[in-house]
């Protein structure tokens, strides 16, 4: 089944923050009708309440037997959210939780250990539809299943297949937080050109414009990000000057988002215990 064959039976979204707001949009672009949809959102937008119109059910009994149910809530708001979904466990409903931090046995000790249940780590960059989603599914999914969760993912960008669910902590660290690096790093420079004289609103838009660009040339450049690096770093220049800085062993840029992800990354196994 791909995203347009879930019309017939139906999808529940658990939640409508701007994650599953973002999804939502990106289903309704590909084609998916409103009538496909019921959404459980205790604060709708104005956008769910107009959605209504077309179709959309809101805050209504889900089917009896929907092709997904999407869990989009917040992970310390899933105790009190999924048992209203609990009767939709152990029979032919694909699960598909993009909460951080619950481990796919949690949703098993609720839904049954026989329900297929695919947990993903999308990224805030979805809400441009430029997000990498990371999934990996539990021992009840099949191969049709997670071509399923894996084509509902890739409405707000790329994804990717995990080997196995311990991967996810890291997943969490490098990409599920990365664009809070990325955007500390555009701070960081637009303070530095502030510090070098540059007014402060014209230093903020060479760093917002050098970031996003250099991003979307590594994502999309032939060459390795090492070597466009190199490409732009003439011998004994400015650009050599600064990354002697950057790349020092010790205390530079490597060394320290080293350590960045390696500390997100514990907190995220702290947090599940």
């Amino acid at each position: 089944m791909d995203i347009s064959g879930i019309s017939s039976r139906g999808l529940v979204l658990l939640g409508c923050g701007k994650m599953g707001s973002a999804l939502l949009e990106g289903w309704l672009a590909k084609g998916v009708p409103p009538a496909a949809f019921t959404v459980i959102e205790p604060k709708p937008a104005a956008r769910l309440v107009a959605l209504e119109a077309e179709g959309l059910r809101l805050n209504t009994a889900p089917p009896v037997s929907p092709a997904v149910a999407v869990l989009a809530v917040k992970p310390q708001m899933m105790g009190d959210a999924l048992p209203v979904l609990a009767a939709l466990g152990g029979g032919a409903t694909l699960f598909l939780s993009i909460a951080a931090g619950t481990p796919i046995a949690a949703f098993e000790a609720v839904l049954g250990a026989g329900t297929p249940i695919v947990r993903a780590m999308p990224n805030t960059p979805a809400a441009v539809g430029r997000g990498i989603t990371a999934l990996v599914g539990g021992a009840a999914v099949d191969a049709e299943g997670m071509a399923l969760a894996e084509s509902l993912m890739s409405a707000v960008g790329q994804t990717l297949r995990l080997d196995d669910e311990e991967q996810m902590d890291a997943v969490t660290a490098v990409s599920g937080s990365g664009p809070a690096y990325v955007f500390l790093l555009i701070e960081a420079l637009a303070a530095a050109g502030v510090a070098e004289g540059l007014p402060e609103e014209m230093a903020m838009r060479l760093a917002r414009a050098t970031v996003g660009g250099a991003g979307l040339l590594a994502e999309t450049s032939a060459e390795s990000p090492a070597q466009l690096r190199i490409n732009v770093t003439s011998p004994a220049g400015t650009t050599a000057a600064g990354l002697a800085v950057l790349m020092r062993e010790e205390d530079g840029l490597p060394a320290l988002m080293r350590e960045a992800v390696a500390a997100a990354a514990a907190r995220g196994r702290a947090l599940r215990g």
